[in-house]
Parts: C-alpha cells; sequence; structure tokens
C-alpha cells in the first residue's frame, strides 16, 4: 500500500500503541497533521508552546511507564522544544520527539525556518535521525522507539524533511525490534561482580542503601523494597527516587542531598560500604566527593548506563545491568548464603543513626497565623491520602513538597530533577492527566515558576482537564534569594516578583475557578475546596517572603556541614 511520508508517520505511531501525541503545528509539519486529521488513529494534544509539549509528553511517559510523543515544527519549533528535551535527558525519559524540517533542497541554505536540528539537539538526546529518504522512515521510527525505551531510556529526535513527508512510498512496518549492531545494551549484570557485592555488603559494620530514579524507571521498586527487608539496612533516596521505597518504613531515612534529612546525610557520610542502585552521585548528592570520601568507604554501583558508573566518585564494585535483573540476583543469593552483616555491628549503626533522626531536623513552627508552606504541603498530602499525583516546578516549593509529603508511589511524583527546569510543572500536569485521568493530579508549584509556561492554563482550558493547582506565593523567587540572603549579606538582586499578577484574575480569565488566602485558618478549608472541585482549579496560597528551605548544605561544604534554621 503506498502512503505519503506523513501517513508513514502516522501509522508508524499506531503501530507503536501511541495514545497521546502532544505537538503545535507548523509549515514543516503540516502535512503531517493534515494525516492525523484524516486517519484519525490517535489523539492529539494542543498545547501552547513546543517546550510545553515536550514537557507534556515527558509526564505522561513518566506516569503511564511508555514512550511519550511530541510533536514539533522546524526552525523555533525545535528551539523551543529544546529545554524540554533537555529535561527529559536529563531525567532519562522515555521520548520520541518528530520535528519538521525544510526540504532536502534547501537544506543549508538558510532558508525560512530552518535550524540544523541533529546539531543542535545531539548535546541532549539520547539518538537523534534525519531522515532523508522515505524509504527509510518507518524503520527509523521503529529504532527511535526502540532505542528510548530501553537500556537507560532518553529522548531520541527524529528530524523529517518536508518534501519526504510529501513523497509516497510502499508502507511496511517492522514487528520485530530492529538488530542495531552498535547499540546493545547489558541488561544482566555480572555474576561475579554480583556476588562480590553481596559478600562486601554482608561483611560491611555500616551499611546503606542508596537509590536514585534508576529504580523508578527500571520498574524495581518491589524488588528494591524487598531486598532492603530482608538485609535489615537503612536506605536514602534522591529527589528522582522518592516513591521507590516506601516513605513511611523505619529503615528509609528520608532524602539525602542538599536539602537532605540530618539522618540521611550523616548516615551516608559514615557509612563503611555504600549500595548504589540507579543513582549518579551527583553534585545535589555529594557536593564534594573529596570530603565525601573522608571518611573511608566502600562503593558498589549498579547502573545500565556504564557512563555513569564511577563518573564522580571512585567505586569498588561496579555491576553493569538492569536493576530490577540484578536486584533479583542479589535477593536470591542473599537469601543462600549463611553470612550476614553482624547483628551487634548493625545494632549499633541503628543506634547512631536514631540519634541523629531524633533531631527531627525537619520540624517547623506551626503556631501564628501566617501560613506556613510546610503545613499546607503536609496538609495536602494528609487529604489525599498520598495517593495524587504530584507535579512541581523548581524551587522551594519543590523542596518543600519533597520534604514534607510522604510519596508512596514511584511514579506520583513528577519533578525535573537533574535539569531543574521552571515552568515544568504546570505542562506536566497536563501530560499526567491524560496518562491516569482517573486520578487526582495536582501542580504543586511557585509565583516564579507557574509565569515560566502560565499559557498553558490555555491547555487545561481547551482539554477541559480538572488539574488542581496549589500556588504557594511568596512574591520571590524564593530559592535564589534564600541563597542571596544566606551568602550574599541580603543583595537581592533581581528576585522581588512583587509586581506578579493576579493570579485569581489570571486563572478565571481561562475559565479556572480560583481563591486567594492568606491566614493559617483557612489552610484547611481551602484545601478541601480545590480537592474538591469537579473542575480544574487554583488556589493561592500566600506565603511569608522571608521562609527558607531547612536543612541546606551550604556551596562548596560536605553534606554532613549543614546549616539549621537560623
Amino acid at each position: 500500500m503506498q502512503l505519503s511520508g506523513a501517513q508513514i508517520i502516522v501509522q508508524s505511531r499506531k503501530a507503536e500503541g501511541v495514545e497521546y501525541v502532544f505537538g503545535y503545528p507548523g509549515g514543516a509539519v503540516i502535512e503531517i497533521y493534515d494525516a492525523l486529521f484524516q486517519l484519525n488513529k490517535f489523539k492529539h494534544i494542543l498545547v501552547r508552546h513546543e517546550q510545553a509539549a515536550v514537557h507534556a509528553a515527558d509526564a505522561y511517559a513518566r506516569v503511564s511507564g511508555k514512550v511519550g510523543v511530541a510533536l514539533v515544527t522546524s526552525g523555533p519549533g525545535v528551539t523551543n522544544a529544546l529545554t524540554g528535551i533537555a529535561t527529559a535527558y536529563s531525567d532519562s525519559i522515555p521520548l520520541v520527539v518528530i520535528s519538521g524540517q525544510v526540504g532536502n533542497s534547501l537544506i543549508g541554505t538558510d532558508a525560512f525556518q530552518e535550524v540544523d536540528t541533529v546539531g543542535i539537539t545531539r548535546p541532549c538526546v539520547k539518538h537523534n535521525f534525519l531522515v532523508t529518504n522515505i524509504g527509510e522512515l518507518a524503520d527509523t521510527i521503529k529504532k527511535a522507539f526502540q532505542i528510548a525505551a530501553s537500556g537507560r531510556p532518553g529522548p531520541v529526535v527524529v528530524d523529517i524533511p518536508k518534501d519526504v513527508t510529501q513523497a509516497m512510498a510502499k508502507f511496511s512496518y517492522p514487528q520485530e525490534d530492529i538488530f542495531i549492531r552498535s547499540y546493545q545494551p547489558v541488561v544482566q549484570g555480572h555474576i561475579g561482580q554480583i556476588k562480590k557485592a553481596v559478600q562486601m555488603l554482608a561483611s560491611a559494620k555500616r551499611p546503606i542503601v542508596y537509590f536514585g530514579g534508576g529504580v523508578v524507571l527500571g520498574n524495581a521498586s518491589d524488588e528494591l523494597t524487598q531486598f532492603v527487608r530482608m538485609t535489615g539496612v537503612p536506605c536514602t533516596g534522591t529527589l528522582m527516587g522518592l516513591g521507590a521505597y516506601p516513605s513511611s518504613d523505619r529503615q528509609f531515612l528520608g532524602m539525602l542531598g542538599m536539602h537532605g534529612t540530618y539522618e540521611a546525610n550523616l548516615a551516608m557520610q559514615n557509612a563503611d560500604v555504600v549500595l548504589a542502585i540507579g543513582a549518579r552521585f551527583d553534585d545535589r548528592v555529594v557536593s564534594v566527593p573529596s570530603k565525601f570520601l573522608d571518611k573511608p568507604k566502600k562503593i558498589i554501583h549498579i547502573d545500565i548506563d556504564p557512563s555513569s558508573i564511577a563518573k564522580r566518585v571512585k567505586v569498588d564494585i561496579p555491576i553493569v545491568g538492569d536493576v530490577k535483573n540484578v536486584l533479583t540476583e542479589m535477593t536470591h543469593l542473599w537469601g543462600k548464603q549463611e553470612t550476614a552483616p553482624s547483628a551487634d555491628s548493625l545494632d549499633k549503626w541503628w543506634k547512631s543513626i536514631e540519634e541523629w533522626r531524633s533531631r527531627n531536623c525537619l520540624w517547623f513552627e506551626n503556631d501564628s497565623e501566617i501560613i506556613k508552606p510546610q503545613y499546607v504541603v503536609q496538609k495536602l498530602a494528609e487529604i489525599t491520602k498520598n495517593s495524587a499525583i504530584i507535579t512541581s516546578d523548581v524551587g522551594q516549593h519543590q523542596m518543600w513538597s519533597a520534604q514534607h509529603m510522604r510519596h508512596f508511589a514511584p511514579e506520583n511524583y513528577i519533578t525535573s530533577a537533574g535539569f531543574g527546569t521552571m515552568g515544568f510543572g504546570l505542562p506536566a500536569a497536563v501530560g499526567a492527566k491524560k496518562a491516569r485521568p482517573h486520578d487526582e493530579v495536582i501542580l504543586v508549584t511557585g509565583d516564579g515558576s507557574l509565569m515560566m509556561n502560565i499559557q498553558e492554563l490555555g491547555s487545561i482550558k481547551r482539554g477541559k482537564l480538572p488539574v488542581k493547582i496549589l500556588l504557594l506565593d511568596n512574591q520571590r523567587l524564593g530559592m535564589v534569594r534564600q541563597w542571596q540572603d544566606l551568602f550574599w549579606n541580603k543583595r537581592r538582586s533581581e528576585t522581588i516578583l512583587e509586581d506578579n499578577p493576579d493570579f485569581v484574575m489570571l486563572a478565571k480569565a481561562f475559565d479556572i475557578p480560583a481563591e486567594r488566602i492568606e491566614r493559617a485558618d483557612d489552610v484547611d478549608a481551602a484545601l478541601n475546596r480545590l480537592l474538591n472541585s469537579e473542575t480544574a482549579y487554583l488556589l493561592q496560597v500566600c506565603i511569608p517572603p522571608e521562609e527558607c528551605v531547612w536543612q541546606l548544605v551550604p556551596p562548596g561544604a560536605c553534606n554532613i556541614d549543614m546549616l539549621e534554621e537560623i
């Protein structure tokens, strides 16, 4: 059957089981949009900016476990999408981004809306393709989905010239994965290395399990939980790893790192054996590697991406493989062996940890008329029974929601962890709601972040999406202001946002009900109104401009040198 290139793109996506495509039309993809209209094979979600299209596809992928798909036009369509692509790349999210390109004969001529998409996206994609021949189109799309979802997931860009979408060819879509000689991810860990890891952990006196987003992406939460409980050792997780292990369990010490708990950071620093699973020792977790290694320790590092192992710290036992497979094997071997950490040593280790935990480092005073943001997110978690899908942006609100909410499901906390993208949360809420339409989706955001992609209120209106927006408004770029106060002698350069718009009126302009509260005794009732709304709803909560996130590891300091509230 002869199909146009545009029709092949649509039919190929249908063959991959695509349900939603997030995008924005333009001249270079007009044939594709016409094919979408005529063939009606899946649903297209119109956003109001290409960055938002990729963020929405990103969140859809995180929540659904499927590959997210975005469609953008050439030139500014691609460059607008770059931030979303880089965000997904940093957090290892499987995406296929289809971009339009000028015709083959115009490439390199500085044509209208031409940009070197392959060149400009190369640093922030897992792979990219420029399809110049329609005969290669179907196979290329198959490869794109295959690469995006396998190994360490990530975004793949497929750039398609306009004349390729117009050309005709016989359509045949591969039923099986295509063998790619240069791309063969290792999924089974080396059994010899796994045995060494089990023996090293069993001989430890002060062991700790440190897990990250790789556990979530690898669908290995159950395996992690089983192994940690079997060993009896403490565990800590990254921002990306929240929800991979039950947050209410005694063995979980909380999030570690720059804004981590006192007990998690001290346990990591004082451990003699660290088992790292799907985590990468980034600068937010281990600010200064040399200081982290001041206390001698052995490190076991499990990751499907060999380039992530030993990137920042020396590793004693590297294990390349899918974390689910490796943890399954480790659990099997641990159950068979006769040795385990000494009960006396482990008891002493837990005694130290409980002493650190007794400081209750996340405590905050909540006895005034002023609204405490920590209380707001705690109350939100309580009312929703920690079952809602939370999306967030980047800043103080992100840390408060990470610190003070319980996270029981790995796919229920959606945030830009690695890239730290303001403006991520609102379009992410759109994608999350499309992935799980019957679940409550709540955006927890700040005034600075909300303004970054405020136009996506239009996407909520258009889709009649009952997304709830909790706006913690301090009229500041709060996290930067906090650093300016602490480390730059309160020189608040360009962080005061007292000229913000009236957010209630702005929401109502998009037919979204909204209200504003300023008193602590209004919080509970307002949250209930937010959650009981059958439509989208915005709750603007006015919080103190000077409120800070505690604990805090200062720049250049060791993680045990945390600042507490001052």
